[in-house]
């Protein structure tokens, strides 16, 4: 009877170890590392214990253990958090929505700076633990009382759970600035990647709301605000630089979509967007938009392919204007607060924030716009890892620091 144990107790290891080999030969396979990024071999690293992490979620998915968000949500909610003196930190469900509460304990002799806080991850990764170090640096360096809003995921929920469940939050929030100390005139909303297309989608759904306050400004960090055309400069630039590969990015937009698999080609070369559609929205979606500067490496000019209305059946709502907030009217653009956009040259959906950028300024928002050339996707989570530390980690908290203490 023991002879079994025994054996799997040695293929253990070996099995682990393989996976990890695999990855790592994925990693330097398929992988670029561009030679502005500072810190490559750090990168590289990290680079490979994601794609081994996300290879073993894969195999448990397949064997039936837990599906693979939920084993990498698992691992990156066991970090222990640390307390900090100067906030109280409060968990709250405003109904069945999950929120993370930073006050500052300090006594203020007027209401403070309010911030609701979206946080990234695909929809597959992130939760309030995971963005804790993030949320908890941000309240107090800005002395503001900030609200990190959870929201359901894959696998087991889908398109709209991601609006819906940061829309119920942000309204009921807004309703109750009072109750929480919270200047009604200066509300911000701040969000990355995913998070940062929900700022955007909410920002313009709470336009023409009177019976809700104006939001002061919305911050905007290396956000996804359209999923028409995959083939932009960057998309082809970056296409393969972590930690957002284009193939993950459209497996992602897939699951969350629920869109099949099988459709991934025809996102990809746009055969889903109906010749009208593509007519009436290239003046907002067009390279031409892109400053050229943008353009000078690896970039192919590119058109789509013929229109498959089988495709466009099956992803059609990923041209709606939640998915999709770049193609809102101009009238709803106009109206938008002033913005602090955070774009990353080695990031896939740096001209996501060039295009939104330039939509705003077109329609007269006041637009800060924040570069970094040695910057790349996910980055602004490593601000606070010590060890695993990138300096465009903390460029980006700094800067979004100062920008929100001006409001």
């Amino acid at each position: 009877m023991a002879l079994p144990w025994l054996v799997l107790l040695l293929a253990l290891p070996i099995f682990f170890l393989g996976v990890f080999v695999w990855a790592v030969f994925e990693h330097f396979l398929t992988t670029d590392v561009p030679a502005t990024l500072q810190h490559p071999a750090k990168l590289r690293f990290l680079h490979c214990i994601f794609l081994y992490l996300i290879t073993l979620g894969n195999i448990f998915e397949k064997l039936g253990i837990c599906s693979m968000p939920k084993f990498i949500r698992f691992l990156h909610d066991s970090v222990r958090i640390k307390k900090d003196p100067e906030l109280v930190v409060t968990d709250l469900r405003f109904g069945t929505i999950p929120v993370r509460l930073f006050q500052p304990k300090a006594a203020s002799s007027r209401p403070r700076r309010g911030i609701i806080f979206y946080h990234g991850g695909g929809t597959v990764f992130g939760s309030l633990d995971c963005y804790h170090g993030l949320c908890n640096y941000l309240a107090r360096e800005t002395d503001s009382v900030l609200l990190m809003i959870g929201y359901r995921k894959v696998p087991d929920h889908h398109s709209p759970a991601l609006f819906q469940d940061c829309m119920n939050a942000s309204i009921h929030f807004l309703k109750a600035l009072e109750t929480y100390g919270v200047d009604p005139s200066r509300v911000v909303v701040c969000g990355d990647s995913v998070g940062g297309a929900v700022v955007a989608a909410i920002t313009q759904a709470l336009v023409g709301r009177s019976d809700l306050p104006q939001i002061r400004a919305q911050v905007l960090i290396y956000p996804f605000v359209q999923a028409f055309c995959l083939q932009l400069p960057s998309y082809q630039q970056n296409q393969n630089v972590p930690f957002l590969s284009r193939k993950f990015l459209v497996t992602s937009v897939c699951n969350y979509l629920a869109i099949d698999l099988s459709w991934r080609d025809a996102i990809l070369n746009g055969t889903c967007v109906p010749p009208d559609v593509w007519r009436k929205y290239e003046k907002w979606l067009s390279p031409d938009n892109i400053p050229k500067k943008f353009k000078n490496r690896g970039y192919q000019p590119w058109s789509p392919g013929p229109f498959n209305e089988a495709a466009y059946l099956e992803a059609k709502h990923m041209l709606d204007v939640e998915n999709s907030p770049l193609i809102a009217d101009d009238e709803v653009i106009a109206q938008l607060p002033e913005s602090f956009l955070v774009s990353c040259e080695n990031d896939i959906l740096r001209d996501d924030s060039l295009l939104y950028k330039k939509r705003l300024e077109d329609q007269g928002v006041r637009v800060t716009w924040y570069h970094l050339e040695d910057g790349f996707h996910g980055s602004v989570i490593f601000f606070d890892k010590k060890a695993l530390f990138f300096p465009c980690s903390l460029k980006i908290v700094n800067a979004v620091v100062s920008y929100v203490k001006g409001i």
